[in-house]
């Protein structure tokens, strides 16, 4: 990282987030100050305390010089402890900021940008790099203000107390800004490596959880195990590194503090000699410089902590900066459902960085409740053609029409309102099997809440749980058999009420029973509803009224079922291969 880009990132930290909390910030600066003073005072207290205790043997200041350093003591920990309270809370309150606009950003990203990075690499930006983030903030400005401000109350002190040594003592100061200059753009590019690898840990661990049971039966324990000793090796050496990098500048320190203290004994030896300054002051003034050197090794080392928090702001900038390909339009009209009339007019779409287009030309129309399907090889494009229509992204060309309104001229959350989906990939939540219907419409009432669950066939088998339906189902359904989360996923849906229905292989993995009470469901789903399906088995789709075959990404034949047996080859086969497989 640049000295440039650093500056660039901590500006808009300190723009679109520190600032606003500027009051409590100039609080907890003023507190620095005040720890500064008393840090200040208990070197200064040293004076007076050797000269009158030990040389002069005052009884009474015998008792006010040990009370006057128990009070800076006390002055400076209080002080330190409000002003660490209001900054830890500053970082907090900012990082939920970040993470809030991160979670906006995911929300509102279109399905490609979401799915070209792992689940992994989300999970270490929300927690690793606003870890690192926080550290900046709520560690980091507050050791800036109480270090910057102790050593110039310090170094005051010094050159009021004698000149001449205090020009000796910070010979030290150049020196470490050097080794601090040298160590902070490498601690950067370190940082990064390790939140790359945490990240990758990130998702290794969540596809392990989700595969356990495949692990299992194909017996690739010892495969998994050596896969991710390997991930945690390369994790530790980055971690080592940055560690070392760290470190390094500390052993470079204690070297010149030895030096630097060593010479300073040496010539206060000689002044003290010659009568210039009294054993006293040299004791007050050595105190001073001791604890002026602790904020100088602080400061040295900062700037590190500076490019390990910039590092993670810009990642985590970089998930809030990313822009949805999906264009919204501000003041757009809502989507007026008439009749549900579905059309497809010269529709493209290219996956992005591919060059060959997923469909091509497509034109298709699909009348009011009715019931249309999609059929075709795998990768012919029936899923891009489902995906289009609740604009998880956008047409490359052409329009897609509602009730002849361009579904980009709408509002998309109205266009989504209308639409609802059941999927073979079914997304449930580690909730109660009410949460997971109810997270359609949370407004819905019990009678509404029954007759989805009854239309979808759900009852009977929720019922039976020990919980009915605040029975916690597991993650994703984990609990559940694959036709139980299908119909509490038409629940949902049917809970949903919209006029349009995408049903993609809502059926394909289930079993024989399962099947046939779930396309009892769909059809109450279904019901007076645009329906567009994707089959993988034919025989579920034989009475739509309309089925559309597509081959290599385009519409080659559109009828009914026994229209398409007589004149479309590619149905044809596709119908033969099926037959003959049952």
């Amino acid at each position: 990282m640049t000295l440039s880009t650093l500056k660039q990132i901590l500006l808009r930290l300190y723009n679109n987030y520190v600032k606003r909390y500027l009051n409590r910030l100039i609080l907890a600066l003023i507190l620095s100050f005040t720890l500064a003073g008393g840090t200040a005072a208990i070197a200064w207290l040293l004076d007076p305390a050797v000269k009158k205790i030990f040389i002069e043997q005052d009884k009474t200041m015998a008792l006010l010089i040990p009370f006057a350093i128990v009070l800076a003591f006390a002055v400076k920990g209080l002080s330190l402890y409000f002003a660490r309270t209001i900054t830890i809370r500053v970082g907090h309150e900012i990082c939920k900021k970040l993470q809030i606009e991160m979670t906006s950003n995911i929300l509102s990203s279109d399905a490609h940008t979401i799915e070209s990075k792992h689940s992994g690499k989300y999970i270490s930006h929300y927690l690793y790099d606003i870890g690192l983030v926080n550290s900046l903030v709520s560690t980091g400005v507050l050791n800036l203000m109480k270090d910057s401000l102790t050593l110039i109350v310090l170094v005051s002190l010094m050159f009021y107390q004698n000149w001449k040594l205090a020009c000796f003592a910070i010979i030290m100061m150049p020196l470490a800004a050097l080794v601090a200059k040298s160590l902070g753009k490498r601690i950067g590019k370190v940082t990064s490596q390790s939140a790359e690898i945490s990240g990758t840990l990130s998702t290794y661990v969540s596809e392990i959880i989700k595969a356990s049971r495949m692990i299992k039966i194909y017996q690739q324990e010892k495969f998994e195990f050596d896969k991710s000793e390997k991930i945690l090796d390369m994790l530790k050496n980055k971690q080592i590194k940055m560690g070392f990098v760290m470190v390094r500048a500390q052993p470079i320190m204690e070297i010149l503090t030895g030096i630097i203290i060593a010479g300073f004994i040496y010539y206060t030896g000689i002044m003290v000699a010659s009568g210039e300054i009294e054993i006293n002051n040299f004791f007050s003034f050595l105190t001073a410089m001791m604890l002026a050197y602790q904020p100088i090794r602080s400061l040295a080392t900062m700037n590190m902590a500076f490019y390990q928090g910039a590092a993670a702001a810009e990642r985590v900038f970089g998930i809030i900066d990313t822009k949805s390909s999906i264009k919204q339009i501000d003041n757009l009209p809502d989507l007026k459902i008439n009749k549900g009339i579905i059309e497809y007019k010269n529709v493209n779409y290219a996956y992005p960085k591919t060059k060959d287009h997923a469909i091509k030309n497509i034109n298709m129309k699909i009348e009011g409740n009715t019931t249309a399907a999609l059929v075709g090889h795998s990768g012919a494009g029936k899923s891009t053609i489902i995906n289009l229509l609740p604009r998880f992204f956008d047409v490359a060309g052409g329009e897609i029409c509602i009730d002849k309104q361009n579904i980009a001229d709408i509002t998309l959350s109205s266009l989504r309102k209308n639409i609802s989906l059941v999927s073979q990939d079914i997304i449930l939540f580690d909730d109660t099997v009410k949460a997971n219907i109810l997270y359609a419409n949370h407004n819905a009432t019990d009678e509404q809440f029954k007759t989805a669950c009854n239309y979808a066939a759900a009852t009977e088998f929720i019922e039976k749980f020990p919980e009915s339906y605040n029975t916690i189902i597991g993650e994703n359904g984990i609990r559940l058999s694959g036709g139980q989360k299908q119909r509490i996923s038409i629940a949902r849906a049917i809970l949903k009420g919209a006029s349009i229905i995408l049903l993609d292989e809502a059926t394909s993995s289930l079993d024989a029973d399962s099947e046939e009470k779930v396309q009892n469901a769909i059809i109450n789903l279904t019901k007076n509803k645009t329906t567009l399906v994707i089959a993988h088995r034919l025989s579920t789709i034989i009475r739509a009224n309309k089925i559309i075959v597509l081959h290599n990404g385009e519409v080659v034949d559109i009828g009914t079922h026994s229209e398409l047996l007589n004149k479309s080859g590619v149905y044809k086969n596709l119908y033969s291969k099926q037959i003959a497989t049952n």
